[in-house]
């Protein structure tokens, strides 16, 4: 009995050693960095029409100006000279979620860390496996600059972080707002910090595609005008299209073209979370 006993624990130790070494999911990291996540939103160039040029694709260069910073986002693609072919899994995954180089310099925003750090060990392995597969791209990109100071860092290094099962549908949808970084432009900031009291309360003055600026929406029923007293079809109609229900275009810093490609049940997901927002006037 005892030699059985001992033979469950090693074959136990071994199924849980393979489930952790297993493959990344790369079928979901392509869908998660081509969707919620919308890793290309910033992290590709923009040709005079705004789209992103053919073949570069998380190529980098975008500049994001604002009255704190002037953000150039980094080439992604696995180019050896000017990608990210040459950082480890590891430091890949530390760049996403704890906001560090590799050479130890921390990534100021607009990166939304603060969000990414609830990534999960499975999901930000599997957008890994899927920048892995993209096709390198050799395109050299300036260096971002800042006004304002950053942190010394985002918090500890992040270690472990489970799945959230889909059967939590309250905790399931937190998590797909959080990884799509929804509430970075769509709550206010204090002295360049996020008032996570007033989440969803928008207001913030962030750079339009045309060289202009847009405020972000309240998204919260404190916003009797907006998404309140919209359908969940009609919501769910203007995160995939960029057009409100009143025919008026969103500006492509919302990353429409991205999220087109959500599925349905995430979608839907994604909306019960939004309808959860206590309301904010703003």
């Amino acid at each position: 009995m005892k030699a059985l006993g001992l033979l469950t624990l090693v074959v136990t130790m071994f199924v849980s050693f393979a489930a952790a070494a297993a493959e990344p999911d790369i079928a979901r990291g392509q869908y998660l960095l081509n969707g919620i996540v919308a890793c290309g939103n910033c992290h590709s160039p923009r040709g005079p029409d705004g789209n992103v040029p053919a073949g570069q694709e998380l190529a980098g260069g975008l500049v994001i100006e604002t009255p704190g910073f002037s953000a150039v986002a980094p080439n992604i693609t696995p180019d050896k000279d000017t990608g990210i072919c040459n950082w480890t899994d590891a430091q890949i995954v530390a760049a996403i979620r704890d906001g560090k180089r590799p050479d130890g310099t921390l990534i100021g925003p607009p990166m939304p860390i603060g969000f990414y750090r609830n990534m999960s060990d499975n999901d930000v392995r599997a957008i890994v496996a899927a920048l892995r597969a993209v096709r390198p791209v050799n395109h050299a990109v300036g260096k971002s600059t800042y006004k304002i100071p950053l942190p010394p860092s985002y918090g500890p290094p992040v270690e472990r972080v489970a799945d959230v099962p889909r059967a939590n549908a309250v905790a399931y949808s937190k998590y797909l707002a959080e990884i799509g970084h929804c509430m970075e432009c769509h709550t206010p900031r204090v002295k360049g910090v996020l008032d996570m009291a007033r989440v969803g309360g928008g207001g913030q003055e962030l750079p339009a595609g045309n060289g202009g600026i847009v405020v972000s929406a309240n998204l919260t029923p404190g916003n009797p005008n907006g998404m309140a007293r919209w359908t969940d079809a009609q919501v769910k109609a203007t995160i995939a299209t960029g057009i409100r229900p009143d025919g008026r275009k969103l500006v492509p810093l919302m990353a429409f073209d991205w999220y087109r490609t959500i599925k349905t049940d995430d979608m839907n997901a994604l909306v019960a979370y939004l309808r959860t927002l206590k309301a904010v006037g703003n």
